[in-house]
């Protein structure tokens, strides 16, 4: 049995490896693609320019309406309800929107698992956040794969600091403190979530090796870096 579990270790040491250098080649692409984007931008901004002075002159003296922009909305969008499996693992059952908003969202479930999200997501290659964080972009982290670890301050401080060095050395993966949850310790992937009783409950690496990356993941392969960091 040892020599099958130290197989399947590496194995996934090298998919998370090979995750990362992916990420790495796709930064690149990125970078190369701003600068590209940049040039097109400011040509339109000139455009842009030109004529939002001929709308204005078309208008006179009839004012204009402001509107909100397409998916400014407080409603997550989601539907349907938490299901428990035999492992404890709750999974939604329904619809999770995956709307881009600007707004505040409000969620159905704490920490949400999944909904319509902020444009930006929050970087999320191991990062560990000493302070509360904003669900809109941690949403949109889980829509890349990753696995979010939760806890209050009735965590155990050994079991807060063993999380935090987990989730230090696993890509697609964040942590941060979350006042407004059910329990101390709380992990949570898109549309999947389970209660952990400490660091050392088997449930945490049966939920890191199932959904870091899983194939619940709405966007795998997406950048966890490069959002926001905090």
């Amino acid at each position: 049995m040892g020599s099958g579990k130290n197989s399947s270790t590496a194995a996934r040491k090298a998919r998370i490896e090979e995750m990362r250098r992916a990420e790495q080649a796709r930064e690149r692409r990125n970078r190369a693609l701003v600068v590209a984007a940049s040039v097109v931008v400011v040509a339109g901004l000139v455009v842009g320019g030109v004529a939002l002075v001929d709308s204005r002159s078309d208008s006179g003296s009839k004012g204009s309406k402001g509107s909100t922009a397409s998916g400014d909305a407080k409603n997550s969008g989601d539907s349907g309800h938490f299901t428990t499996g035999k492992d404890g693992v709750r999974t939604w059952s329904g619809k999770l929107s995956r709307t881009h908003v600007t707004a505040s969202v409000s969620y159905p479930m704490h920490p949400p698992v999944g909904g319509n999200h902020n444009p930006v997501w929050l970087d999320c290659n191991g990062d560990v956040y000493t302070k509360p964080v904003r669900d809109e972009n941690a949403v949109h982290a889980l829509e890349h794969g990753a696995v979010w670890v939760t806890y209050t301050d009735k965590a155990a401080k050994a079991d807060v600091d063993a999380l935090a060095a987990k989730v230090k050395k696993t890509p697609y993966s964040l942590m941060s403190p979350y006042a407004n949850q059910a329990a101390p310790l709380i992990l949570s992937a898109w549309g999947h979530q389970v209660t952990v009783k400490s660091a050392s409950d088997p449930e945490v690496a049966k939920f890191f090796a199932t959904y870091v990356q899983g194939q619940q993941t709405p966007e795998p392969g997406a950048s966890c870096t490069g959002g926001v960091m905090k």
